[in-house]
């Protein structure tokens, strides 16, 4: 019986893992190899090198914030408010090794040193906005409030997790809710 084989998603997974957790210096292929409980040997059977996983990394984070998230949300149909709502919730649900709260942290402070990453970013982040765009047009004619509104949800998608700022008298559950619903309200 042959020995099986870890899978390449799982070393890229891993590595998402480390690089949210330490920066890209901290993606090591010792390390990753440990804590998938394996030899690096099969690393090599995936990957030319590091930064060949590094660019696989790379990729498959922006496939992950981008198409497959879109494809997600698009997938049960409905209006525009309603995709809102799913992507909303879906943003709001947990830590995934892709899109979570970390990993989108990572990314952009190591775009702020490496112009193929800062390339990489630009490309999701413009097509995040795109998207928002897309929904938010449908019932906001006011091109200026729709532009609004794409920012300010993709701000929270961004920044929401590192406010430490008490909400008043509010929980931020509660403060999130009245938020969304304004996002959704009909345009002007």
């Amino acid at each position: 019986m042959g020995t099986i084989r870890t899978p390449r998603e799982k070393w890229i997974e891993e590595g998402l893992r480390a690089l949210a957790a330490g920066g890209p210096e901290a993606v090591r292929v010792e390390v990753l190899a440990q804590a998938l409980g394996v030899s690096k040997g099969g690393f090599y059977g995936y990957f030319r090198n590091r930064a060949g996983l590094l660019e696989e990394m790379l990729d498959t984070w922006e496939r992950g914030v981008t198409e497959d998230v879109i494809e997600r949300i698009e997938r049960d149909g409905g209006d525009a408010r309603e995709r809102l709502g799913r992507l909303f919730d879906f943003v709001e649900s947990g830590e995934a090794p892709v899109t979570g709260a970390g990993i989108e942290l990572a990314i952009r402070d190591w775009a702020r040193r490496d112009e193929a990453v800062a390339r990489c970013l630009r490309r999701a982040d413009n097509r995040r906005m795109d998207y928002l765009r897309e929904l938010y047009a449908t019932f906001c004619p006011d091109e200026g409030d729709a532009e609004a509104r794409c920012l300010i949800t993709f701000s929270l998608r961004i920044g929401n997790h590192l406010i430490a700022a008490d909400n008043g008298p509010r929980g931020r559950t509660e403060v999130l809710a009245a938020v969304r619903n304004r996002l959704l309200a009909e345009g002007s």
